[in-house]
């Protein structure tokens, strides 16, 4: 494990106990091998002033919602060091009870609440205490002799406790074994199958213990060959396969009761643990740390050759093992998975939205590695069933499901959006990411793999004049996000103006080929998809120069003309399927390549026009801009279009040929 520490960087903290506390925070944030999205906690004990001028204890803890990695001093909650040492002497508490009572011990009102591990914090008779949830420490525990390995690599420089449920339960375990503790024994607590807390006085003395400690047990995977232990291996791919993602996701929602994203992970450490002989096994025995049950659900589902049955399979496990060990007060979870085993064919994530699909994605990581060191050690252990279900159905999270989470409007949908790199197919993109949405963006343009830094956008190079270069963007982008509920079929040229006289062969076939074939083409090839999708809808890019075309524009003109046709007989053939096609007619969008300033005044001064008059030219005096069409396809992919197919919607500030 890499110190991070270094003392040109920490002399920009020392101004202030909180701000050497910021530091040291994010130096145990950069390694997601002590901490991954929101985990682990840290935090500082300090005198401050209060607002009559006396001085009083408080613990900076870590608040809710922040990440270690980019916390900032305003991320640590302000709670009084007496009240927490209080709490933490009570017989009994609820985890309720304590949230209510941390929130009353704040200094501040607005700061986010602190962490449920804030009493046990309080309890460690230390300025500085880091908390991680290190894989080398609780990989080696689940293992069958893992308590036995952890003594004899630390001896009585560490104490190594049993787990317990995080929150109130934790901190009396602490309370009840520390109460006659010399803590200058010791460096370090071990809670087995959780983490490890490291304390000193000193800022840099904590984080270098947690890294000593870290690294030690790093060593021992090593010497014990677990390092090389991962497996690597090739994905095995039929021809079905990207559409069974389809499906798999379609069943998958239905039991999440939204939409799902779906990543299909084909790399060679995936690949190589869905080729493990005993995978079913190893993949269903439980999580490194409880804590990512959360996240993750306890187990992974395992499918085969008809992945529909294994997440039918999956959801049929899951009542039960709610069924087992419900209380019968408490509100089932969905039955959903949310990652997979697919045997030979690498593994499958689920989540409802990008945000959680890389979370999920980070964890599983982490989980295939510890696993493999845990059998490489003498064989996987996870906690008990029944441990693993009281964390995930705590009281809290169960608070939270009561409550409910907001959804975006297009969350867990997915677009396939052509033609992305520029104009109105860039614009699209950017609106359909604002409505929650996930977009497949493909362009013949290379820079489109690099232009949208969300990871809610898959960018893929496409040519839609080729129809193995339109199949390879849509498995790459449903290997991505799982399938495709929305096509914009936007991509598109305008060639140069040529009266019929002179329109050559190649010109007209050209166009054809780009403004007509090439949107058929990605509409064959994305239908199996769609046919699988939530509330699928088809979005054309046709043009003005349909109802009211211009002379020089033949090509052009004729090639969108049949493209308006085929829509229609789209929206006649596929309405059985619930997919709604629909065109747009766009006119006069000046903020797009085709549009320079030089190209702007020419034609204004043909029509004897300002720039702006000619910008303007129509029944509303309005201009049109690419974000104004962007806006229309996400209506047409709405609800609020719902019963609308084989439309053709103008685009145009009300053309006077056209009306």
């Amino acid at each position: 494990m890499k110190n991070r520490w270094n003392d040109n960087e920490a002399n920009h903290y020392r101004e202030s106990d909180l701000m050497m506390r910021v530091y040291t925070s994010r130096l145990l944030g950069q390694d997601d091998d002590l901490v991954l999205h929101g985990g682990g906690n840290t935090s500082v004990k300090a005198r401050v002033k209060n607002i009559f001028g006396e001085e009083e204890d408080i613990l900076y803890v870590k608040g809710s919602g922040w990440d270690l990695k980019t916390i900032e001093a305003p991320g640590f909650s302000p709670a009084r060091l007496d009240v927490l040492k209080k709490l933490g002497s009570l017989p009994a508490l609820t985890d309720t009870q304590m949230t209510k009572e941390l929130k009353a011990s704040m200094t501040d009102v607005s700061a986010p609440a602190p962490s449920v591990e804030a009493i046990l914090h309080a309890l460690i008779p230390f300025k500085f205490v880091d908390h991680t949830h290190t894989d080398a420490v609780v990989a080696i525990s689940n293992t069958e002799n893992g308590e036995e390995i952890l003594r004899e690599l630390y001896g009585e420089r560490v104490l190594i406790l049993p787990y317990e449920m995080p929150g109130f339960i934790l901190s009396k375990q602490v309370y009840e074994v520390t109460k006659d503790l010399d803590w200058s024994s010791i460096d370090g607590i071990f809670l087995l199958h959780h983490g490890l807390f490291t304390f000193h006085d000193d800022a840099k003395t904590s984080y270098d213990n947690m890294i000593r400690l870290v690294s030690k047990a790093e060593d021992y995977l090593k010497a014990q060959g677990c390092f090389d232990a991962q497996a690597k291996a090739t994905c095995e791919i039929n021809d079905d396969s990207y559409l069974k993602v389809a499906e798999m996701r379609k069943q998958a929602s239905a039991f999440f009761g939204n939409p799902l994203l779906v990543r299909w992970r084909q790399d060679e450490h995936c690949a190589g643990y869905s080729k493990m002989a005993d995978i079913e096994n190893i993949a269903t025995r439980g999580p490194v740390t409880p804590d990512h049950t959360i996240h993750t659900k306890r187990i992974a589902a395992i499918l085969d050759d008809n992945p529909k049955q294994g997440i039918d399979n999956f959801a049929d496990n899951y009542q039960q093992y709610f069924d087992r060990n419900t209380d019968g007060q408490l509100t089932c979870l969905d039955k959903a998975p949310r990652f997979a085993v697919w045997k030979n064919r690498g593994c499958v994530l689920f989540a409802q939205n990008h945000k959680r699909l890389g979370v999920i994605s980070d964890i599983f990581d982490h989980t295939m590695k510890c696993v493999q060191w845990g059998e490489a050690l003498g064989g996987w252990k996870a906690l008990s069933e029944k441990e693993i279900f009281d964390l995930e159905y705590w009281e809290l999270e169960q608070a939270k499901l009561k409550k409910g989470n907001s959804r975006s409007p297009m969350e867990g949908r997915v677009a396939l959006v052509t033609g992305a790199a520029s104009g109105i197919g860039k614009a699209c993109v950017d609106a359909l990411l604002a409505q929650g949405a996930a977009v497949i963006a493909t362009d013949i343009n290379p820079a489109i793999e690099n232009l949208f830094p969300s990871p809610a956008v898959s960018g893929v190079v496409c040519d839609i004049t080729s129809t193995d270069s339109v199949k390879a963007a849509i498995q790459k982008g449903v290997a991505a996000f799982g399938g495709i509920d929305m096509l914009v079929s936007n991509a598109g040229a305008f060639p140069p103006s040529c009266r019929i006289e002179a329109l050559d062969d190649e010109a007209l076939e050209k166009s054809m080929a780009l403004n007509f074939n090439g949107h058929v083409r990605v509409m064959r090839e994305a239908l199996p998809f769609l046919k699988c999708g939530f509330d699928p809808s088809i979005v054309i890019m046709a043009s003005k120069n349909v109802p009211a075309p211009g002379p020089g524009a033949g090509a052009y003109s004729a090639a969108k003309a049949a493209l308006t046709q085929m829509m229609r007989v789209a929206s006649l053939e596929l309405g059985e399927y619930g997919i709604r096609v629909n065109a747009l007619h766009p006119n006069a969008v000046f903020d797009t390549g085709v549009w320079t300033e030089e190209v702007l005044k020419k034609r204004a001064a043909h029509y004897g026009l300002t720039v702006e008059e000619y910008k303007t030219n129509n029944v509303l005096k309005t201009e049109i801009t690419s974000a104004d069409v962007a806006a229309m396809v996400v209506a047409l992919c709405s609800p609020v279009f719902s019963k609308t197919t084989g439309a053709q919607v103008p685009i145009d500030g009300g053309n006077e040929r056209v009306i």
